[in-house]
């Protein structure tokens, strides 16, 4: 079996000159880079913990991450079963719910591909796929909540 290591850098700059000296005297603005990337992503808390709703915040970042995964294998499988894509776009959407302790869990992410293929005899395999892609995608794989797909596939207009 393979192994794949992952690793970033996480870095705070939300220090406001008193540290976390209380719940509201810093901010929640960080860096995420990774070596080799040229642009760092700024990411902070979601605002309704305090963040900066201009930058991305780690939940964004789950469904951004689960999306991304599941296009690039569905890709994948559709140049290895003859389905030409012209276009692929999704806007997915997660749900978390969170405790009264302030924990909280994701309860499931749908995705919304849409996705134009070539010609219509391609639409039924390109659906076909998306559920193909699901049980392939190395960080649906890895979710304990459900990945859920609301997908679309159609053929540009002759």
């Amino acid at each position: 079996m393979k192994t794949h290591q992952y690793q970033a850098t996480i870095h705070w700059t939300g220090n406001l000159g008193q540290g976390t000296s209380h719940y509201k005297t810093y901010n929640r603005n960080h860096s995420i880079t990774a070596k080799d990337k040229t642009q760092p992503i700024l990411a902070s808390a979601d605002p309704a913990f305090l963040g900066d709703q201009t930058r991305y915040n780690p939940e964004e970042l789950l469904v951004s991450s689960i999306a991304s995964c599941h296009m690039l294998w569905y890709l994948h499988l559709c140049a290895t079963n003859n389905v030409i894509v012209l276009s692929y776009t999704d806007q997915p959407e997660g749900t978390m719910e969170e405790n009264n302790n302030g924990s909280g869990q994701f309860t499931n992410v749908t995705l919304h591909p849409k996705v134009t293929v070539q010609n219509t005899s391609m639409i039924a395999k390109a659906n076909q796929l998306h559920h193909d892609a699901n049980a392939m995608c190395f960080i649906a794989r890895s979710c304990n909540f459900p990945i859920l797909h609301n997908a679309f596939a159609e053929a540009p207009p002759c």
